[in-house]
């Protein structure tokens, strides 16, 4: 092949190369637009479901298992100061200082990443949580971690602080079926989630990082070291 022939076809090569990459961006782009959530209604809609609890009801079919998720919605001023203290200190403690991302515990998250060769840590605040619980998957991968990244952006431009709480306590998974502060105060402790004291609220954020391994009426090693060490930060 000549050489002139040779660079014409190159530049065709690299010019199709372009293109076709344009347009998977573009659509990618388009797609990602399309069917990003509308957050601006959260500000007075309260969500009827969320992607984790669909997920769990598509499990649970999977597996012949009974469907009833409890879920009972309630505000803020509902919710004992306990609670929401102690979801706080225990995972996101920098929550009403950041814009939705707390790039230490993120830069932190990536080291050990790196080291263990997984993507099994995040630094994930309550807001990146809350994108989660509503709108994705749990599966673990760069795309939906971007896409998790978009829509907290737009939780914490949309929303304020305190109705991200509210939602986050209202949907985040406290046991086997048990979504929201009603449901677990209820469910584990007999009580509506106003009534839970200290303690009780440190047992349940100690459960929230594998809320389906553990029961907090079976106060584990686990359980105990990690409920005082909420109750110490929320003192």
């Amino acid at each position: 092949m000549r050489k002139s022939n040779l660079r014409r076809w190159l530049s065709r090569f690299l010019l199709r190369s372009l293109l076709l990459a344009a347009l998977a961006l573009g659509g990618t782009a388009g797609w990602w637009w399309l069917t990003f959530p509308d957050i601006p209604a959260l500000s007075k809609v309260n969500p009827t479901t969320t992607a984790l609890i669909e997920a769990r009801i598509a499990e649970a079919r999977r597996q012949d298992r009974p469907v009833a998720p409890r879920w009972t919605w309630m505000p803020l001023s509902r919710i004992s100061p306990h609670l929401q203290k102690a979801v706080i200190v225990s995972e996101d403690a920098s929550f009403f200082q950041h814009e939705g991302f707390d790039w230490g515990a993120i830069q932190d998250a990536t080291v050990r990443n790196i080291k263990s060769g997984t993507l099994a840590r995040g630094g994930s605040t309550i807001t990146q949580q809350l994108a989660k619980n509503l709108y994705l998957s749990s599966e673990k991968n760069l795309l939906r971690k971007v896409r998790e990244a978009l829509i907290a952006r737009s939780l914490e431009h949309h929303l304020t602080k305190k109705r991200i709480l509210e939602i986050y306590l209202n949907v985040a998974e406290w046991g086997q079926g048990v979504y929201g502060a009603e449901a677990a105060a209820q469910h584990h402790f007999g009580k509506p989630a106003a009534k839970l004291t200290a303690e009780e609220a440190a047992l349940l954020a100690a459960i929230l990082p594998s809320p389906r391994r553990h029961d907090p009426l079976k106060v584990t090693p686990y359980l105990a070291y990690r409920r005082a060490h909420i109750l110490r930060w929320m003192n």
